[in-house]
């Protein structure tokens, strides 16, 4: 397990990692450097949920806590709850000019009680959301101290020493969009060092991150929201200071060519309540919402994205397919896993899918609650919490630990059809070829505007098995008769499962919109009859 998960690093990764842990570098003091003034026009931002309730109060993935409780560092909640308490996002969320005199405040407490290079609030990440929030809070008309722009000055300086090389991917580009905005923020040789490095590291990665078809290689639509808020940012502190002596065209050519791409892929990748499906870690409330980017993006010039209502498309550079009836809309994971070098936030969902009829979601997959190391963690990123067919009790893709991926599932697209009378697609995976006989599952879903018919197959031996098909929690399922359950939905609509072959069954499950929230859910689950089973979602 431990060979086939290290064998797909690169060496960066490898050699970053024992610098990160063991070269650690002394403390930096604040550069030299100068405050500049922007000649441009700054644009109002995507906001996201406030996440400041009080004072010195914060609720943030679904818990609520005071900050004269729990200080800024300390066990008494998860990592990924004090990586957000260090963001500072709510200086740029809904209503934050009402909340002024609080960020005022809670920026000195920062400053206060986290000295430089000290605690979780210094790591690279959680600092460079941090600066990146800061200068758009300044941007916006409000004036930082000069504690403040001393202490930001010096985040700056930490980053450039400890750019994220060792984990590539998002955290990389969060660490370069910061240099960024603090070397436009900034002038001097310093600020000069560090624009010169975050533009180095992003004409580098945006080709690497930003796929063809528009997606960001993770291949989570979370993810893809909060690169493309990265992206938009960068869009619009680069026009605040055009007229730097600094040569911006590169970077602002690189940026007008991918965006486009990644705003019609997150579109798409939406079902018709117009927020992102489950595929990999995702949640909503993380991001802002695709509406709101679609908004800043308009905000900052450029065209809306196509309507993908009634579009069927299939994205083959990121591995996703798109299906599309006037009643329904059927989104397909045909997808590898992650980047081979990167697949921490893979999930073992392949060949899984989500279904909204009229309009509200009916299939979907688990979701992302948690990122702490556990059994929860484990369960979500598992294929029993997909859509999609699990043998033996394993898993397609060997994920382990909160971000591990050792042998991971193939994908092969065989067939892709998006006719107008109906859509097929085809598909097999050998995430299963581990095992004795080698088998292979082979996937075919066919929609048209009344029906979805999804039809599994384990080529290579009979095998047990279940086919999966986890609903949304506001589905009311009930048994009519054997092999057929009549769905409930919110909005009076009906819709039918039908075994065709295989045996099924309701079994409970979760499902967790959010992090931090797992709600009870059922499952709808087709036992394979020989190695099969084919099943029918039938609505009027």
């Amino acid at each position: 397990m431990y060979w086939n998960t290290i064998r797909y690093l690169k060496p960066s990764q490898v050699y970053g990692r024992l610098f990160s842990n063991w070269l650690k570098p002394g403390k930096v003091r604040a550069p030299d450097v100068g405050l500049r003034s922007g000649s441009g026009h700054w644009v109002k931002p995507a906001e996201r949920e406030s996440s400041m309730v009080g004072a010195s109060k914060f609720n943030l993935l679904g818990q609520a806590m005071d900050l004269q409780e729990i200080d800024w560092n300390g066990s008494e909640v998860e990592k990924l709850w004090r990586y957000n308490q260090h963001y500072f996002d709510d200086l740029n969320a809904r209503k934050s000019s009402e909340r002024v005199s609080w960020h005022k405040e809670l920026i000195e407490d920062w400053i206060s009680r986290n000295p430089p290079c000290e605690g979780i609030g210094w790591e690279p990440y959680p600092t460079s959301l941090r600066v990146v929030n800061w200068i758009k809070w300044t941007n916006a008309g409000n004036v930082l101290s000069q504690q403040a722009i001393k202490s930001l000055a010096t985040q700056a300086e930490w980053i450039s020493k400890r750019v994220e090389r060792h984990l590539l991917g998002n955290h990389l580009i969060s660490n370069a969009k910061a240099l960024v905005f603090a070397g436009l923020f900034f002038e001097g040789s310093s600020a000069k060092r560090w624009f010169s490095e975050g533009v180095e590291i992003l004409l580098q990665e945006i080709p690497e991150q930003i796929l063809s078809d528009g997606a960001h290689f993770e291949r989570s639509t979370m993810y893809h929201s909060l690169v493309y808020e990265d992206m938009l940012d960068l869009f619009n502190c680069l026009s605040l200071f055009d007229s730097t002596p600094c040569d911006l065209s590169g970077l602002v050519e690189a940026l007008r060519q991918r965006m486009p791409g990644m705003a019609k892929w997150l579109n798409h990748m939406c079902h018709p309540d117009g927020e992102i499906s489950f595929f990999n870690d995702a949640a909503q409330g993380v991001a802002p919402a695709p509406g709101a980017l679609a908004d800043y993006a308009k905000r900052l010039g450029f065209r809306d994205p196509p309507d993908p209502s009634g579009v069927s498309c299939h994205f083959p550079d990121s591995g996703y397919v798109r299906l599309s009836e006037e009643s329904a809309v059927a989104l397909l994971d045909v997808a590898p896993l992650g980047p081979d070098y990167l697949p921490g936030h893979g999930h073992a969902d392949t060949m899984s899918f989500e279904l909204s009829v009229h309009g509200q979601r009916v299939i979907v997959n688990g979701g992302t609650s948690t990122y702490e190391p556990g059994e929860r963690r484990l369960r979500e990123r598992g294929t029993c919490s997909h859509s999609t067919v699990e043998i033996e009790g394993k898993d397609s893709s060997e994920v382990w630990r909160s971000f591990r991926v050792a042998r991971r599932a193939r994908p092969v697209v065989t067939n892709c059809e998006l006719g107008s009378s109906s859509k097929t697609v085809s598909c097999h995976h050998d995430g299963y070829a581990r095992l004795p006989g080698k088998p292979i599952h082979e996937r075919i879903w066919k929609l048209d505007d009344k029906e979805l018919k999804v039809s599994d197959q384990m080529v290579g031996g009979s095998f047990s098995g279940v086919a999966r098909y986890v609903l949304h929690p506001s589905v009311d399922v009930s048994s009519q008769t054997d092999g057929t359950w009549l769905l409930s939905l919110k909005n009076g609509r009906k819709v039918r499962i039908n075994s065709l072959r295989g045996k099924g069954r309701v079994e409970d499950a979760h499902y967790a919109p959010r992090f931090g929230q797992a709600l009870s859910t059922r499952c709808i689950c087709v036992q394979l009859d020989e190695g099969n089973a084919i099943t029918r979602l039938s609505w009027d």
